[in-house]
């Protein structure tokens, strides 16, 4: 199975990294994409998903969250996932890098998009009240207006974008890294950046500490403050995912993956993925082969 990693589609956007599509026109332009939606596919983007009419499930990292009417999903930059066509819900999809994310944040207060898919407690679907429901469609109708306007100003998209965004955090389930001032903040991104790029050559958190410049206790309570997990956590859980993204992504085989994961044998990585996961790598595998 090749899973294809999708990219955002700066020709069609005219470079203004973010982008409102209906589900209906996804359905309809289905056979013209590059890759098929409903089947698992990596993305370098992020998206919200809003559900107006409907039900169904959405793949996110190999897990079937359920959805109803109302429903938000939430998926992040890196995240494999896929589309369910099957009942053909009606919504809207509002895809953005994170370079549009950067640009908001220097033109104005909004939360900061933190990998909260690492946490246990991880939870993409939510379903907002009715009000907060009815303010957010207004919300993305507003967004995809100003960016079909022949002479769009991007503040206003950025605005109307930072009111969706605290208007959803506003209600959505507890955020920890919510109780993170500017400072920890700063640290726990720079070290998850670290982590992506690191966690193949060491799992030891306080390698990570180190190159922060600061202590493993420091490290770990501001973990702790983000996603209620430590540091080592954290590190088990990225190297498990990108793990499973792997064996399913490139189809490796359990001895390569291990020598890719930095194991010094296979016996090791099966032992470490069993103990996290409860199954084997290649069983794990299989669940996805001819998916």
């Amino acid at each position: 199975m090749n899973i294809p990693l999708v990219g955002f589609n700066h020709v069609k956007t005219s470079n203004c990294e973010i982008e409102v599509i209906d589900l209906e026109a996804l359905y309809q332009c289905k056979e013209r994409l590059t890759h098929n939606p409903t089947l698992p596919h990596r993305v370098n983007f992020n998206h919200i998903i809003h559900i107006e009419e409907g039900e169904g499930t959405h793949l996110i990292d190999f897990v079937n969250y359920p959805y109803e009417s109302g429903a938000f999903i939430f998926i992040q930059k890196n995240q494999v996932h896929a589309f369910d066509f099957s009942h053909k819900p009606k919504g809207k999809v509002l895809i953005f890098t994170q370079e549009f994310i950067n640009q908001a944040l220097t033109n104005m207060r909004l939360p900061e998009f933190v990998p909260t898919h690492l946490e246990y407690t991880y939870k993409p679907v939510f379903i907002p009240d009715p009000e907060t429901i009815s303010s957010s469609e207004i919300l993305l109708t507003e967004i995809s207006k100003e960016l079909h306007y022949q002479e769009s100003n991007p503040l206003i998209t950025m605005f109307l974008f930072s009111s969706l965004s605290l208007i959803l955090r506003r209600v959505m389930p507890e955020n920890h890294h919510d109780k993170l001032n500017k400072n920890q903040l700063s640290k726990f991104n720079d070290f998850v950046a670290r982590l992506e790029t690191n966690f193949h050559r060491t799992r030891d958190a306080t390698y990570y500490a180190d190159q922060l410049h600061t202590t493993y206790k420091t490290l770990n309570q501001i973990c702790k403050l983000a996603c209620n997990q430590t540091a080592k956590q954290l590190i088990d859980a990225y190297t498990i995912l990108e793990a499973k993204r792997r064996l399913v992504l490139d189809g490796l085989p359990t001895q390569q993956l291990a020598y890719e994961l930095g194991f010094e044998d296979a016996s090791n990585f099966v032992k470490y993925f069993k103990k996290h996961t409860l199954i084997t790598p290649s069983r794990f595998q299989k669940q996805f082969q001819g998916v």
